[in-house]
């Protein structure tokens, strides 16, 4: 199996209206460190998975939605909780739908997923299997 990863950051803040959450129910910020791993059992006519420039681009306009802005006054988010899990799913949902505007073809590519890191001791992922 072959994988690149790339690598980009998101600021946010969010609150997860839930008792379950503890202080996190409170409005916070988080920082987010984002590992998204691309991955294929073989490789395409030029030798690579994808483009790590266009994987790079796809990700930072996916992060743009969401940088720098409070989840909790996104439409799309409204009576949801936010969580780290959450988030990750939401990002290789979204990198997937901007790979799709670009007209790429996503015929080799084996799975897609998406590790937010909010230290170094703690992260969450989703991994969406696509062959």
């Amino acid at each position: 199996m072959f994988e690149i990863k790339v690598r980009d950051h998101l600021f946010i803040a969010h609150s997860l209206k839930d008792d379950f959450f503890g202080e996190a129910k409170n409005l916070h910020g988080a920082t987010y460190v984002i590992d998204l791993v691309i991955s294929s059992e073989k490789l395409d006519e030029k030798n690579v998975v994808i483009d790590i420039g266009l994987a790079s681009e796809v990700l930072k306009k996916c992060i743009a939605a969401y940088n720098y802005k409070n989840l909790d006054d996104i439409q799309k988010f409204k009576n949801l909780i936010t969580t780290t899990e959450f988030m990750s799913k939401v990002l290789v949902d979204d990198f997937i739908i901007e790979l799709k505007k670009l007209n790429f073809n996503l015929e080799n590519i084996t799975s897609i997923k998406a590790t937010l890191n909010e230290s170094h001791i703690a992260a969450a992922s989703y991994l969406k299997i696509l062959r």
